[in-house]
């Protein structure tokens, strides 16, 4: 939490649905943190500490969500993360997301009112 808001850390190469989400939470009182690739995403991962995190399953490489994923398992973490992926609750069919270290999917495009549902229960 940074000036009492929830950080939330999103990881896309889409610059775009980071651009929207940006502004969709921001208005529902959080503070968005964010990052193009894996690798950057655990740079800011490491000096933010978000309080939740949602990453993308594909992105400058075709497993890089997932490899990101374990990568925060490793390192220890313990806020809530959320696959975004194109394939949504199929992805479940293909791995398995606790796993991963992962506490759901969202499907894209996200739904916002399910994204917000979800940081409430989460969050709080």
């Amino acid at each position: 939490m940074q000036d009492g808001k929830h950080v939330i850390l999103y990881v896309d190469d889409d610059v775009d649905l980071r651009d929207s989400l940006r502004l969709l939470l921001e208005a529902n009182g959080y503070k968005m943190v964010d990052a193009s690739t894996a690798e950057q995403g655990l740079e800011v991962y490491k000096k933010e500490h978000p309080d939740f995190i949602i990453v993308d399953l594909m992105m400058e490489e075709v497993d890089a969500g997932t490899l990101f994923a374990k990568e925060l398992k490793a390192l220890g973490n313990t806020a809530p993360v959320y696959m975004l992926s194109s394939v949504g609750k199929d992805l479940g069919r293909t791995i398995e997301p606790t796993e991963l270290g992962l506490d759901g999917v969202f499907q894209k495009p996200i739904d916002k009112d399910s994204l917000l549902e979800t940081l409430k229960q989460k969050l709080g």
